[in-house]
């Protein structure tokens, strides 16, 4: 698959600003997922203000294992799915220094995903995903979509704390 084109930008260039303003900042949205999580501590983000929703903390944890599997699907072309342990890990001793290497761990799988994707070559880009019917394409502007949903929630838990 040839690489789209949008105002001269490759795809891979396209992908890169949609990793950077969705974490970052700058999205036409609202805030990126850093702003939300900026200014939240390890007791607010591990707090559970809304029945039945899922913390901050086990948001990010979550986020972080669906930048990861994606990157292992591309690099290892077989189908990858995380565990019911992998997909929301537990939280754990809500310190503030664990709560600082959850959201490394989140920049981290973000930023190995967003360089996977711009160092694929073109063609890679409409591959099918090994055991999934979409492409590598889709796969990836998803792991964009999905990290922005739940920066949704994490902003509506964030403001339930009243943080």
């Amino acid at each position: 698959m040839a690489p789209r084109r949008i105002v001269g930008m490759t795809e891979n260039e396209r992908l890169q600003g949609e990793f950077r303003r969705s974490y970052r900042g700058g999205a036409f949205h609202g805030p990126a997922v850093f702003e939300i999580l900026d200014g939240v501590d390890a007791a607010a983000a591990a707090a559970k203000p809304v029945a039945g929703a899922h913390s901050i903390w086990e948001l990010v944890l979550h986020v972080a294992t669906w930048n990861r599997i994606p990157l292992r699907r591309i690099r290892e072309r077989r189908p990858i799915d995380p565990t019911d342990a992998e997909n929301f890990p537990a939280v754990g001793e809500p310190t503030e220094s664990a709560w600082a290497a959850a959201k490394e761990e989140l920049a981290a799988s973000a930023d190995a995903l967003a360089a996977e994707s711009a160092s694929l070559p073109p063609e890679r880009f409409g591959e099918i995903v090994p055991g999934r019917s979409y492409t590598i394409l889709t796969m990836l502007d998803g792991a964009v979509q999905h990290a922005l949903y739940h920066a949704g929630q994490m902003a509506l838990v964030k403001k339930a704390s009243g943080k």
